[in-house]
């Protein structure tokens, strides 16, 4: 009778935690679905802001110079990719619960809380034709991260006054040019804000305290702070952007460690200014092509070279991504982040300033955008593990590169062949060595094979980054030269809540079997 009375009562906490786990699904269904479905307002204004779970956002810009219509917005918006809804998706906080001071969420980004309205909207705004209602213009500050995510409206950039560059050339075409001429230098004017609330026409649109307070001593600083007023009704331009786009200045576009913190900052200045469409991107630098631009593409709406536009280009709805360097990826080198990953699940029922899901966030939006499946594992064929050799090979990479990386493991081609012979004569579970020449191989193959992957193995290189975008069941192996002992991959591991392991080489040399020991402890790990 006990038994009976004590396995009645596991049933009925069975179906209490059933009950339970069912509403908090339907509530997160619920905040979804009113996050992502259409507005059912015409042309809404980007001046106004409305409330949702994440705060207070603005609404997409729509309409066109000279035509008050709502028409043209919804031709703009059909040239946009919405962001897609994501499993790791957590809503962005409100104002009232602001996250508190280098909390997880601060570093990540859900943090730039403090508004500073340079130019607020005329409360007279108008849609339509050039000069209606007047220009605008604000940052959102984060005391974490010491950089703004700044965005206007009726801004003007004149190309001519930007000194770089075209971009976007071949790289067998531009061999030898130097890292100076591809980086922008901004005169004055070089960007001009329509007058609003009464600002004195030719003035500067912030101050050099306010630049070096909220933006910082950096390129992105230089170009806001080129930034004039001009007279309301003239700004002439010879094309008008009618999509929000994102203005983005890069330095080290070819190395995929960098350009992750540049997407990165990307997305959380889209989720900042509450973007419900992708914006395009407009590359303020003189870079040429490199692979990077695949992933671009697919992330984004598309992108261009500021150099490629004809004379000026005006912008209804233009944000101002901050540098890579303002990133948590980044100053997590230097400075001490505290964060462990952990389900975007268990933070929703139990918030915890010490953990974060937003990497995984990402790393599910990285996936989205090559359109791989997120709520089912890739088809493994007929393994059961896929161990992924990330490799380093000679390639080309900028105009000032040599085309042959340091190397970070000198035999690696010896460690490689004794864990394909190892993996072929496995007598467990089948495993698939996958030979990860990323070099050779598109963005999206290299996204694809790490996706695929249980266990992913590299000497240290930027190749690594791409565990950003792995599964959470995934494992990390390192092999780390004496000389490179550099903590990225360890960190954005443990950001992800993923299993990692290393190899500490005294010199470049690894012993094949340590590397194989190494690999059969993890498999065993996992059941294998």
């Amino acid at each position: 009778m006990p038994s009976a009375t004590m396995s009645g009562g596991r049933t009925a906490r069975g179906y209490t935690y059933l009950k339970i786990l069912l509403l908090l699904f339907l509530l997160n269904s619920l905040s979804l679905y009113f996050y992502f479905r259409p507005s059912s307002t015409p042309n809404p204004d980007p001046t106004k802001r409305i409330h949702d779970d994440r705060g207070l956002l603005p609404h997409l810009p729509q309409g066109s110079s000279g035509d008050s219509s709502s028409s043209s917005g919804s031709v703009a918006s059909r040239s946009m990719k919405r962001w897609p809804i994501l499993p790791s998706y957590l809503p962005w906080t409100n104002p009232g619960l602001t996250p508190s001071y280098r909390s997880c969420e601060a570093f990540f980004g859900n943090g730039f809380f403090k508004d500073l309205p340079v130019i607020s909207p005329p409360s007279s705004a108008r849609r339509g034709g050039e000069g209606g209602g007047g220009g605008w213009f604000r940052c959102f500050f984060s005391v974490t991260l010491g950089s703004s995510v700044c965005e206007g409206g009726n801004v003007r950039m004149n190309v001519g006054k930007i000194k770089m560059a075209k971009g976007g050339e071949r790289l067998e075409d531009v061999i030898g040019r130097t890292e100076d001429k591809e980086m922008p230098v901004f005169e004055d004017g070089a960007f001009e804000v329509e007058e609003g609330n009464g600002r004195k026409v030719g003035e500067r649109l912030v101050d050099q305290e306010f630049v070096g307070n909220y933006i910082g001593r950096s390129k992105m600083g230089e170009l806001i702070g080129s930034a004039r007023i001009v007279e309301k009704g003239q700004l002439q331009c010879d094309e008008w952007i009618e999509e929000s786009t994102l203005i983005v200045i890069r330095f080290e576009y070819a190395n995929l460690f960098h350009t992750m913190t540049d997407w990165y900052n990307g997305y959380v200045s889209s989720r900042v200014t509450g973007l419900p469409y992708r914006p395009k991107v407009v590359f303020v630098d003189g870079h040429c092509k490199s692979p990077m631009e695949e992933t671009w593409r697919a992330l984004f709406s598309g992108f261009t070279y500021a150099k490629h536009f004809r004379g000026s280009v005006c912008f209804r709805h233009v944000i101002f991504s901050p540098l890579g360097y303002d990133n948590a990826m980044f100053k997590g080198l230097s400075d001490q982040i505290d964060c462990s990953g952990a389900s975007s699940r268990s933070l929703w029922v139990n918030p915890d300033d010490r953990k974060t899901a937003r990497l995984s966030e990402f790393g599910e939006m990285m996936r989205a955008a090559f359109n791989f499946p997120l709520d089912k594992p890739l088809d493994r064929g007929t393994s059961r593990h896929n161990v992924l050799f990330v490799r380093r090979e000679d390639y080309l990479a900028h105009p000032r590169h040599s085309g042959k990386p340091e190397s970070r493991l000198s035999n690696e081609p010896e460690v490689f062949e004794a864990l394909r012979t190892w993996a072929l004569s496995h007598s467990g579970c089948k495993i698939k060595l996958v030979n990860g020449l990323f070099a050779h191989m598109s963005m999206k193959d290299q996204v694809q094979a790490i996706q695929g992957a249980s266990v992913i193995i590299g000497a240290h290189g930027a190749g690594l980054t791409h565990i950003v975008s792995a599964t959470p069941d995934t494992v990390i192996l390192e092999i780390i030269s004496s000389h490179y002992r550099r903590p990225h991959f360890e960190l954005i591991a443990k950001w992800k809540g993923l299993e990692y392991h290393a190899i500490n080489l005294s010199g470049s040399y690894a012993i094949p079997s340590e590397v194989v020991g190494q690999l059969k402890s993890i498999l065993k790990g996992l059941g294998c």
